[in-house]
């Protein structure tokens, strides 16, 4: 069973978090499945995955990427990147569907109406543009343990590590055996 480090922060970062300092944690229809059923509840469900949504989603990850680089730089992204996420925007179009609960009154819910390789990457390029059009988009921050790749939205402004309890106590550990090592 695949683990994922770090889930819950903001749909695009959790995609770009699905690449990790160990590898890809969605390369297959089995890891992008597990990473989908992390996701629920955030993302329309997707019956069967297969090597077409995994390379879906893979595209829109690896667009996403330089994409944001460039918006943290404050510059702008590689147009080859755009190319990608918008390619992914209008392959599945989406509208909203009135619906009447009668536990929650009216609603209005989004539909794609699309094959689930394109209605997914079209979810996700329209998390990625929600991150690179957000102001606080420059605040994204990469975890600053060694041996990690994974980007975090800060909540607060000394945070440095993506899991305290993990990066931050690894990268402890290693200073106190450096300080001690000699002595």
């Amino acid at each position: 069973m695949t683990t994922f480090p770090l889930i819950g922060e903001h749909l695009a970062l959790d995609l770009l978090n699905t690449r990790t300092a160990e590898g890809d944690l969605v390369a297959d229809p089995a890891g992008l499945a597990a990473w989908l059923a992390e996701q629920a509840g955030r993302l329309t469900v997707v019956d069967a995955v297969g090597e077409g949504e995994v390379a879906a989603v893979r595209a829109v990850r690896e667009a996403a990427r330089p994409a944001l680089d460039a918006v943290r730089r404050g510059e702008r992204p590689p147009a080859q990147a755009l190319r990608v996420l918008n390619g992914a925007l209008s392959g599945a179009p989406c509208h909203r569907v009135l619906a009447w609960s009668e536990e929650g009154g009216l609603g209005a819910a989004v539909h794609r109406p699309a094959e689930p390789a394109r209605r997914l990457a079209a979810e996700l390029a329209d998390a990625v543009a929600e991150l690179l059009t957000d102001p606080g988009a420059g605040r994204v921050r990469e975890c600053e343990a060694h041996d990690c790749v994974l980007l975090f939205l800060p909540a607060h402004p000394r945070r440095r590590w993506c899991v305290a309890g993990v990066c931050g106590n690894r990268t402890r550990v290693a200073r106190y055996y450096a300080r001690h090592k000699d002595g």
